[in-house]
């Protein structure tokens, strides 16, 4: 089969717009893509002057004929251009431009062939996006810390100067507002920014697995000590360690910290090499350290030291008015790794929202999200779609109920919760977020007569 027989039913599938001019930029031909794209029929377009179009991608030098006319009859070829052309109605195209020169048998310019990628839809999509970025303020934050709060913006301008110093900060904040962050935050605005950002979690170790992690230990130093291994200060010279869950720390670590601060040295465990170190300190807890220094806990001397800069992080519940753009911030985050076309909250969604208390804080906020994103297929994220202790927060003594027999209200609110979804057991353990053998034992438990406690009149 001889293919070129069939290029014109070829190029008049293609979506891309397709013009074919001469040496002189005459249009000789187009394909009905080019014709949709301009708004000029073929008829109107062959003959006139690909000038006529408008396009900002063109470098006219003169009006002649020949190869030095337009820089695309100079340079041979044109990709991948970002251009506007002009439309018949007068509208703007945003296109992206392909060209190429077409030669005779003896390499003369006799012509160029030029294809047009519509961008309208793709740029309206991307105007759209920036839109909701500004409706949500998805944008307004700092250093990756959202919050438009009044609460928020002072805690930026505390970070911005404390940035500054090498002064050890001290972070205090409920689980969940985002401590971690605001250590990072003081990082990378400092001047050590180039240099590690090393965080380690104190409460995560036991007494000798976490000296070890601080400082480092020798080859033999404990059973299991089959090499030398760099600590974490060293790791961290010239730049910032964070310390996070502080209060966590045991006494006896406390007192080589405390040390480590004074005299910026370290000794790896198992040896007394004295090692410099260069570290900024920045710790966090989410513990009343007032009332560990009073219970003997804590070492009082070591608190003055790591608290010279105190910062605190709000809870979620002081900054409601930052919700929206946290959640919007949430979802487009959902969107991108789930794949589905998520618009938003629906207003009652939002208004559940907006009443909880987070105890969770921040981090219960993206969990909640994330729950909803697997109910909800696509289109807005309604109340239904949230946690039930947030959609429903009334049933939450009940469940509290529920956990404790010896409530003698126990019996009358299981009753409640019964009729309100019909009888319906299965219902009814979703909403106290137990099982329906919970449910049925208890119903036997109490002596409950569904048919004439629940579905009485």
């Amino acid at each position: 089969m001889d293919i070129a027989r069939y290029w014109k039913t070829i190029v008049d599938t293609l979506q891309d717009g397709l013009m074919v001019v001469d040496s002189g930029g005459n249009i000789v031909a187009v394909n009905p893509a080019a014709e949709k794209l301009t708004g000029y029929s073929a008829a109107e377009l062959i003959g006139s002057n690909c000038r006529n179009l408008n396009c900002t991608g063109c470098d006219v030098y003169n009006q002649g004929v020949g190869e030095k006319w337009c820089k695309l009859f100079v340079k041979g070829e044109s990709r991948a251009k970002k251009c506007v052309i002009v439309r018949k109605d007068g509208r703007a195209v945003q296109i992206i431009k392909n060209a190429s020169l077409l030669r005779d048998s003896d390499g003369r310019a006799i012509g160029a062939v030029e294809t047009f990628t519509d961008m309208s839809e793709i740029v309206r999509q991307q105007q759209e996006i920036m839109s909701l970025r500004k409706t949500f303020h998805v944008d307004d934050g700092y250093q990756g810390i959202l919050g438009q709060s009044p609460a928020m913006q002072r805690l930026f301008e505390l970070i911005e100067n404390v940035a500054l110093s090498d002064a050890p900060v001290m972070i205090q904040g409920q689980s969940g507002t985002g401590k971690e962050l605001v250590a990072r935050a003081i990082h990378d605005v400092s001047l050590r920014r180039s240099k590690p950002f090393v965080k380690v979690n104190c409460a995560a170790l036991n007494e000798n697995l976490l000296e070890s992690e601080l400082f480092g230990h020798v080859k033999g130093a404990y059973t299991g000590a089959d090499r030398s291994r760099v600590g974490r200060f060293e790791a961290a010279h010239e730049g910032t360690i964070f310390l996070d869950e502080i209060g966590d720390i045991p006494l006896k670590t406390q007192v080589k910290l405390l040390r480590v601060l004074e005299e910026k040295e370290i000794e790896r465990v198992g040896d007394h090499k004295s090692i410099p170190v260069d570290v900024r300190i920045v710790s966090a807890t989410n513990r009343d350290l007032d009332a560990l220094i009073a219970q003997g806990v804590f070492r009082e001397d070591l608190f003055f030291r790591i608290n010279v800069f105190p910062l605190r992080c709000p809870a979620l519940c002081e900054r409601k008015e930052d919700i929206p753009m946290i959640v919007q911030n949430f979802i487009e985050q959902n969107m991108i790794k789930s794949g589905k076309k998520i618009l938003g909250l629906a207003s009652e969604a939002m208004e559940k929202l907006m009443a909880y208390s987070w105890p969770g804080n921040v981090r219960e906020l993206r969990n909640a999200i994330e729950y909803a994103f697997v109910l909800c297929s696509g289109g807005w994220i309604e109340a239904g779609h949230l946690p039930v202790k947030i959609a429903h927060p009334e049933t939450r003594l009940s469940k509290i109920s529920l956990e404790h027999p010896q409530n003698s209200r126990e019996r009358e609110q299981l009753i409640r919760i019964l009729r309100q979804v019909s009888g319906n057991q299965s219902e009814a353990a979703r909403i106290l977020e137990v099982s329906r053998v919970t449910i049925w034992k208890r119903i036997k438990k109490y002596g409950i007569d569904v048919h004439s406690e629940i579905f009485s009149p």
